[in-house]
């Protein structure tokens, strides 16, 4: 199975932009659904962006719709998410995730649906 390595992380400005990187090795990339989390302190751990491995559909959390996309490179086994418009509540300890190879669910917002995950990279955005 894959290993994943996030990078990109920093401090920035409100309305200012970060591009955070998720680098995964081990075989077979392409199969694996991908998704970005975040989880701010005192929160729960909550949805970002996913994207899926058959088609490469993405879907996104209605707090991030518009200034947030989200893409990968099989060819590099690398997922990305660049951050736009960037907010004080934007800030949180973003995780890349990957659910099991060629899964088969339509379900790709709950946690409990990937199975390996990144240590995580802090984005803070200061007012």
């Amino acid at each position: 199975q894959v290993q994943l390595v996030e990078s990109g992380g920093g401090l920035v400005q409100a309305g200012g932009s970060l591009r955070l990187s998720c680098a995964a090795s081990g075989r077979f990339f392409s199969s694996y659904g991908m998704g970005w989390f975040r989880q701010a302190p005192g929160k729960e751990r909550e949805f970002v962006v996913s994207i899926s491995w058959r088609a490469g559909s993405e879907y996104y959390a209605d707090s991030v719709k518009g200034r947030f996309t989200g893409s990968r490179d099989n060819a590099k086994n690398t997922m990305y998410l660049q951050m736009n418009s960037l907010k004080p509540e934007d800030t949180a300890v973003y995780y890349c995730a990957a659910t099991s190879p060629w899964y088969s669910g339509s379900d790709y917002t709950s946690s409990s649906v990937y199975d390996i995950w990144g240590q995580g990279t802090q984005v803070t955005v200061s007012s």
